[in-house]
């Protein structure tokens, strides 16, 4: 964990980030730039270095849990806000931070570890181009990394976080591009279509064309207003 605090002389909010790189590596361009950003916009960061392959599930959902929980143990100490506490991933770290909002308790008073007395939901999230599905429309280098060859049908569904969300999944923004060569729109689109029919605001990006892993998307002139759009959205989400 690695931490980007903002001086505001009051507690701020924070968001964990979760670069992207199909749970084989991390993107660096995917962390401290969007670490940076947020502080500009008033918004404290953590760039979360998950253990990726030849780790696999579930450590970096364990890894993501974690970090949650120490966040707000923590917060005092650090200027945070315990009770503004959201995560953002790209790609695969899109995945992951999905499968923290969609898989959570809100800790175990009597645990001997201090850290995992506290909650593990987000109280929002930010997904980039984020794998969601382990079906038809996946990543198959994320699910490869994540999960091995051959996964148990129960765990596929249970980690294609299109079917996970319930009426207490946090608020959420999400954005893709159309033609996004590597992960399917439909990954975004199916993820937003369960938060509508489950009553969760959120807010759907898609933009006509693009590359993957554009993270900032600064060489794309209209890719690049996600940031400002987002930044908009957590405003209003008290962010």
């Amino acid at each position: 964990m690695t931490l980007y605090p903002v001086s505001s002389g009051k507690p701020a909010p924070v968001v964990v980030v979760c670069p992207g790189g199909g749970y084989r590596e991390r993107a660096s361009h995917e962390g401290e730039p969007i670490a940076r950003w947020l502080n500009g916009i008033g918004i404290a960061a953590v760039v979360l270095d998950y253990r990726v392959a030849p780790y696999k599930h579930p450590v970096p959902l364990g890894d993501a849990q974690r970090a949650i929980r120490k966040v707000r143990l923590h917060a005092e100490e650090w200027g945070f806000d315990a009770n503004r506490v959201g995560i953002l991933g790209f790609s695969a770290g899109g995945h992951l931070a999905s499968s923290v909002g969609t898989h959570y308790d809100k800790g175990k008073e009597d645990s001997d570890d201090p850290i995992d007395r506290h909650s593990c939901r987000p109280d929002l999230m930010v997904l980039c181009y984020p794998v969601i599905t382990l079906g038809s429309f996946t990543h198959s280098g994320s699910l490869l990394n994540l999960l091995g060859e051959n996964p148990a049908p129960a765990l596929l569904y249970m980690l294609s976080n299109e079917t996970q969300i319930t009426k207490d999944t946090p608020p959420t923004f999400l954005w893709h591009t159309a033609d996004d060569p590597v992960v399917p729109v439909e990954n975004s689109l199916m993820f937003a279509s369960q938060l509508s029919l489950n009553k969760i605001p959120f807010e759907l990006h898609v933009f006509e064309s693009g590359a993957h892993g554009l993270g900032l998307a600064e060489g794309s002139p209209e890719v690049r207003a996600w940031s400002e759009v987002c930044g908009r959205w957590l405003k209003k989400q008290g962010f």
